[in-house]
C-alpha cells in the first residue's frame, strides 16, 4: 500500500492548528446520533441522498458551526445544537450541508487540496477527508483541529455556494415537510457576525460567508416557498430528545433538574433527571427516573443503553451487562451499544464475551476510540497480547498520536506472523507514523 494512502486510512481528523487551539472531539452517543439521523433522514431523501449512508454526527465544540468534510458525513458542534430553539432550524442547517453535497460543491475540494503548502498541511487534510469517510479500515476522526488555517480553507465556500446551498436548502425543506422559516431562523442567529472581528466570530462565519444580502435573499426564497409551518410532533420529539441528552451531560446537574419538567415528553423528562441525578452520584435516584422512563418506552433501546452506563459508572457491572444485553436485542449490531456491553463485560471480568463482542463492535465502527481501548484490554486479558498492542497502536493512530502509534506497531509487527491480515494492519499504521514524522 502506498504509505499515502495508509496514513489517509489511519489518520484522524487531525489537522494543523495554533498552539493555543485545542482539539475538539466526536461525542458519540447513540441515542442522540439517533435523533439527529431521524430529523436528517427527510431531508436527506430530498435532496435525492441516501439516508442510510450519510450521517449526522456531533462534534464537542461549544461554537456554532455545521460542514462536511465528504459526501458521507454531515458534522454539527454541540453549541449549535444547544443555540437551535427548535426542529426546524437544525433541519435547515442539515438541508444546507446536504446541498454542498448534492450541489457537488465537494469536488473543488481538490483545488483546495492542491493549495496547501507543507506536505504535513497536505497530509493532514487529506487524512481529514479520507477518515471522515469511515469505509473499510478506515479510522474516522476523533481530533478535530478546525481553528487551522489549513482547516479553514478545506471547509469554506463561496459566496456562490453558500447562495446555490441556501436555495436548494428551501427547497429540500419543503418538498420533505418541514418549515423552511428554520433556514430564516439560522440566519438571524448570526447576524451581527459579519461585524465581529475574525477572532470573535463564531467558525461558520468563516467557513460560511454571510451578508444581510444574503440574509434578505434568504426571506424573499422563504416567503416565495412558504411550505408548512411549525414542527411535526416527531420532529420536535427528537429535537427535545437530542438536545435534552447533551444539556443534560454537558450543563450543571441542577440547571437541568430545574428545567426537565419543562421537556415535551414524559419520558425525555425522566432521561435528563436519571442524567442529571447520575452527575451528582446518586445512583438511587438516577437509576428510579431511567426504570419511570423505560416504563413508558419499554422497546426503546437507547433508554436501556443509558441504564447500563448508570449501572456501569455507579460500579454495578452485573446489572450493566444485563441492561446492555437489553439494549443490543432491541438495536442489533449497533456499535456503540456492542461497545458499552463490552465494557460492562470487562468489568465484570467476562474476558472472553467482552473480546466478541467489542470486536463485533470495531467491525462496525472504528470512531469510537472507546472501543479501541477496551478491546486492547480485552485481547490482553485473554492473552493475545500482539494483538493488543495492534489495537492499541490503531487507538493511537485515530487520536492523532503517530509516534506512540508507531511504537506500538512495531511491537505487534514483530509478533504478529509475517503476511497475514493483523500484520499488514500493523505495517498500514507504522507507514502512517513514517510519513507524520
Amino acid at each position: 500500500m502506498h504509505p499515502l494512502r495508509a496514513a489517509v486510512l489511519i489518520f484522524t481528523l487531525a489537522v494543523l492548528m495554533p498552539v493555543q487551539a485545542v482539539a475538539a472531539t466526536l461525542l458519540r452517543d447513540a441515542d442522540i446520533e439517533y435523533a439527529l439521523n431521524r430529523l436528517a433522514a427527510p431531508i436527506l431523501q430530498a435532496a435525492g441522498l441516501n439516508p442510510n449512508r450519510i450521517r449526522v454526527l456531533l462534534i464537542d465544540d461549544r461554537t456554532l458551526n455545521a460542514f462536511v468534510a465528504d459526501s458521507d458525513h454531515i458534522f454539527i458542534h454541540s453549541g449549535l445544537l444547544l443555540k437551535l430553539d427548535r426542529a426546524a432550524a437544525l433541519q435547515a442547517v442539515i438541508a444546507h450541508e446536504a446541498a454542498h453535497i448534492a450541489n457537488g460543491h465537494l469536488a473543488r475540494r481538490s483545488a483546495n487540496l492542491r493549495s496547501a503548502r507543507t506536505a504535513a498541511g497536505l497530509g493532514a487534510i487529506l487524512a481529514a477527508a479520507a477518515a471522515a469517510g469511515g469505509s473499510g479500515r478506515a479510522a474516522a476522526g476523533l481530533s478535530l483541529g478546525a481553528q487551522s488555517s489549513a482547516m479553514r480553507l478545506f471547509l469554506s465556500h463561496t459566496r456562490a455556494e453558500e447562495a446555490s446551498a441556501d436555495q436548494s436548502s428551501v427547497r429540500y425543506m419543503v418538498r420533505a415537510g418541514v418549515d423552511p422559516r428554520g433556514a430564516v431562523e439560522v440566519h438571524d442567529l448570526f447576524e451581527g457576525q459579519e461585524a465581529l472581528n475574525v477572532g470573535r466570530q463564531d467558525p461558520y462565519m468563516r467557513t460560511h460567508p454571510l451578508s444581510r444580502e444574503r440574509a434578505r435573499a434568504m426571506e424573499a426564497f422563504v416567503n416565495a416557498n412558504p411550505g408548512p409551518q411549525g414542527d411535526s410532533p416527531s420532529a420536535t420529539y427528537w429535537f427535545a430528545r437530542a438536545q435534552g441528552k447533551l444539556s443534560a451531560f454537558t450543563r450543571a446537574p441542577n440547571w437541568t433538574l430545574r428545567r426537565a419538567d419543562g421537556s415535551p415528553s414524559a419520558d425525555i423528562a425522566l432521561m435528563r433527571e436519571a442524567v442529571a441525578h447520575h452527575r451528582n452520584s446518586d445512583s438511587r435516584r438516577a437509576l428510579a427516573a431511567i426504570d419511570r422512563a423505560i416504563a413508558q418506552r419499554p422497546q426503546d433501546p437507547f433508554l436501556y443503553d443509558l441504564k447500563g452506563q448508570i449501572l456501569l459508572e455507579s460500579r454495578q457491572a452485573g446489572a450493566a451487562v444485563a441492561a446492555y444485553r437489553k439494549a443490543a436485542s432491541l438495536a442489533p449490531g449497533h456499535p456503540l451499544i456492542l461497545g458499552g456491553q463490552g465494557r460492562a463485560l470487562l468489568a465484570s471480568e467476562q474476558y472472553g464475551a467482552a473480546l466478541k463482542v467489542l470486536e463485533q463492535a470495531r467491525a462496525r465502527d472504528f470512531r469510537d476510540a472507546r472501543i479501541l481501548r477496551d478491546l486492547s484490554v480485552a485481547y490482553a486479558r485473554n492473552g493475545q497480547n500482539a494483538m493488543a498492542s495492534l489495537v492499541t497502536a490503531e487507538r493511537y493512530a485515530v487520536q492523532g498520536r503517530l509516534k506512540d502509534a508507531g511504537l506500538h506497531a512495531k511491537r505487534a509487527a514483530d509478533l504478529l506472523p509475517q503476511g497475514s491480515g493483523p500484520w499488514k494492519r500493523a505495517q498500514d499504521v507504522l507507514r502512517a507514523a513514517k510519513l507524520a514524522k
